[in-house]
């Protein structure tokens, strides 16, 4: 669903533009523990207070924290308002690289910084990750905030290898130069966050039964309802590697609809987040039990011997060697994050409204 941030009028922009301090820095971390130097943190805040001054808004109750280093200003837990104050005054809000895809990084951006977060390598996940650890996700995050990564990017987001002190020391210098402007994605706005309630609540039926693969109830025009549909339900689309939903193939449930389907195909060891992401496309796991078929292997004309059906959170894949195919049993494993080395993946990808992700093309 999201969240809405302050938005911001030409005039409080332009204010906050003028009284910007260059050499001023905040750093994301409210809570001691997450500067703890012996975490690999001095290295990277010794060059950054090289450059600038350093302020933190870590909560004390006596003294000051001892993980907080004496040169950083600590403000301690400011007031939201307190907080924006300082948010429209500093030039860079830095990440420690947790908490993941909070709200902050998004607020600091809309009042002017430039946020500067850790690039993971390798992407932290449940294998090698204690957060993640036990949680039944495959997901791999490549940064602590992958949508400012992905969707915002430079000049307002740099993401960065931390424990290279090169990279880090030229991000700080390109960061004093570069100037920006308060920024805010349109999906955070007020108008935004209810564009897409609209959305949801006018599209999204809680009270029927969704099939878990694909529905008996599709029909062309002129077909009896339920009546077998004859032809390709996936054709070739112009200029693409992609393929699409045949546009007069429909089924009434679909949400978001099939217009925006566009399947491709992983390499090995590639997640369907990472090949949906490579075409320009997000993946769409409501999407992925209209190509949980035999029907979406023969249109990509893949070679299978065999065709199981299996419990498998990559699945539908199929392995090139062997010539093995298979579709899952499971609708609750459907996953876009999942991958093997040793498979090809289905990937049920969908195009999107830039500025509101979470929507399609023809999703109003």
């Amino acid at each position: 669903m999201g969240f809405v941030s302050e938005e911001l009028n030409e005039t409080e922009k332009k204010s906050i533009q003028q009284n910007k301090v260059n050499n001023m820095a905040v750093v994301y971390g409210k809570e001691a523990s997450m500067w703890k130097l012996q975490q690999g943190k001095d290295g990277f805040l010794q060059i950054l207070h090289n450059y600038m001054e350093v302020h933190g808004t870590v909560y004390y109750e006596t003294q000051r924290p001892p993980e907080v280093p004496a040169f950083v200003k600590n403000h301690g837990l400011l007031p939201q308002h307190e907080l924006q104050q300082l948010l429209r005054k500093a030039k860079l809000f830095i990440g420690f690289g947790f908490p993941y895809e909070g709200p902050a990084p998004l607020e600091a951006i809309a009042n002017g910084c430039i946020f500067l977060q850790p690039k993971f390598t390798p992407p932290h996940s449940s294998l090698n990750h204690e957060f993640f650890r036990g949680k039944p996700t495959s997901r791999e995050v490549s940064s602590q905030h992958p949508y400012a990564e992905q969707y915002i990017g430079r000049p307002h987001v740099m993401t960065v290898d931390f424990n290279n002190s090169l990279e880090f020391d030229s991000a700080i210098r390109e960061i004093m130069r570069t100037q920006v402007k308060p920024y805010l994605p349109y999906e955070y706005t007020c108008e935004g966050m209810l564009e897409r309630v609209h959305a949801y609540i006018q599209h999204q039926d809680f009270c029927s039964l969704e099939p878990p693969f694909v529905p008996t109830n599709l029909s062309r025009p002129g077909s009896a309802g339920g009546s077998r549909v004859p032809g390709p339900l996936f054709v070739p689309l112009p200029n693409s590697t992609a393929l699409g939903w045949a546009s007069n193939v429909t089924a009434s449930t679909a949400w978001p609809p099939l217009s925006s389907l566009r399947l491709l195909v992983s390499q090995e060891g590639q997640s369907c987040v990472e090949t949906c992401r490579s075409e320009g496309f997000i993946c769409e796991p409501a999407h992925f039990h209209f190509i949980n078929n035999k029907e979406a292997l023969r249109r990509l004309e893949v070679q299978c011997d065999v065709v199981d059906s299996e419990v498998n959170h990559i699945l539908p894949a199929f392995s090139v060697l062997r010539r093995e195919c298979g579709l899952q049993r499971e609708p609750l494993l459907f996953s876009c994050a999942g991958y093997s080395p040793k498979y090809r993946r289905l990937c049920p990808c969908r195009d999107f409204r830039r500025g509101q992700v979470a929507l399609c093309r023809d999703c109003l």
